[in-house]
């Protein structure tokens, strides 16, 4: 389980050091491959490879015959790519997903449950950080 937010840094080659208790959350750590993807709102999303492999089964079992499920394949099966933890727990970031969610330097990590996201620290305000009031309307709604 994924949670809490962090500001990280992008260094020059494009590479991220995940907090160390994001990275110690990671079933996989170190050497192994976590599948990347460019996720809504303009963030990229990090997933260790067991919850990855649910998603993925779910996409596959889609009716490819379907024009709208045949073309969600296409998209959600393009934007995903394998990344690997370095020793220093370290990813690389390809810099067309860096593009995709204007990664530059400042990065904002977060937690989301089954995975890690990674914000544009703009973007993560304008499409995370509600209002308290607007917080506490959604608990009312979404889990009374």
């Amino acid at each position: 389980m994924f949670n809490s937010s962090y500001d990280a840094k992008l260094d020059p080659k494009g590479r991220l050091v995940l907090p160390a208790k994001i990275k110690a959350a990671i079933p996989e750590a170190n050497g192994s491959t976590l599948m990347l993807r460019m996720a809504e709102d303009y963030c990229l999303a990090l997933y260790p490879m067991v919850e990855y492999r649910k998603l993925e089964n779910k996409v596959k079992a889609l009716n490819i015959h379907n024009l709208e499920q045949r073309t969600f394949q296409r998209s959600f099966f393009s934007t995903v790519v394998e990344v690997e933890l370095d020793s220093a727990g370290r990813l690389l970031i390809p810099k067309t997903y860096q593009t995709y969610a204007k990664l530059e330097k400042d990065v904002v990590v977060v937690g989301n449950g089954i995975r890690i996201e990674f914000w544009n620290p703009e973007q993560y305000q304008k499409f995370v950080i509600p209002d308290p009031a607007e917080v506490s309307g959604q608990m009312e709604k979404f889990l009374s």
